[in-house]
C-alpha cells in the first residue's frame, strides 16, 4: 500500500483568480514584496497496489481523468511513501 501526495496548480500563463486575490489581499497587509501566488490543491491518495509502477500508472491516470483539469492545471506527485 502507498500513500501519494499530488499537487495541482494552474499552468504557467494561465490567470489565477484566487492566487491574484490572494496577492492584492498580502499587498493590503504590508507584504509588499510578494510577486506572485497561485493557489491550487494538495491531495494525498492512499492506495493498494502491487509495485510502484502500478502507481504511477494509476496515480497518472487519476490525475489526467480526475483530478486535475490538463487545460489549466498541471499535476506534479510531491511525495510516495509505503505503508503497512
Amino acid at each position: 500500500m502507498y500513500r501519494v501526495k499530488v499537487q495541482i496548480l494552474p499552468k504557467d500563463g494561465v490567470f489565477d483568480p484566487q492566487g491574484h486575490t490572494v496577492k492584492g489581499a498580502l499587498e493590503k497587509l504590508g507584504f509588499n514584496g510578494v510577486k506572485e501566488v497561485r493557489l491550487g490543491k494538495l491531495i494525498e491518495i492512499l492506495i493498494d497496489v502491487e509495485d510502484e509502477s502500478q502507481l504511477m500508472i494509476q496515480t497518472k491516470a487519476m490525475c489526467e481523468r480526475l483530478l486535475a483539469n490538463p487545460i489549466i492545471e498541471s499535476y506534479q506527485l510531491l511525495d510516495v511513501e509505503e505503508v503497512p
